[in-house]
């Protein structure tokens, strides 16, 4: 009877890597280019010039993207900037797509 040797077995249960999703905001009417760039330092990390930068995107291009994510982090952030903006009085969006 054969066996398998250890490199046989590492081969066979190596891991995949997880779904990566980038995570978008898309441009309103409404929505102050003040508060965009709060959001994206408060909840995406953003140095404010990369905010600022990322905002400019949003404006100009009707999205900007803040970052590629796992699946489950990239679908809260989504939920987080859903929930500031509606507590802020603003109908800003956030949407993820896969990678």
């Amino acid at each position: 009877m054969a066996t398998k040797t250890d490199y046989e077995l590492h081969e066979e249960t190596s891991l995949k890597h997880p779904k990566k999703y980038k995570v978008y905001l898309l441009n309103d009417d409404y929505t102050s280019m003040e508060f965009v760039v709060d959001i994206l330092m408060s909840i995406f990390h953003k140095s404010y010039e990369e905010a600022e930068a990322i905002m400019l995107a949003v404006h100009k291009h009707e999205r900007g993207l803040c970052g590629v994510y796992t699946h489950e982090i990239a679908e809260t952030k989504v939920m987080q900037v859903s929930r500031r903006a509606k507590e802020s009085g603003f109908p800003l969006k956030a949407t993820m797509e896969e990678e």
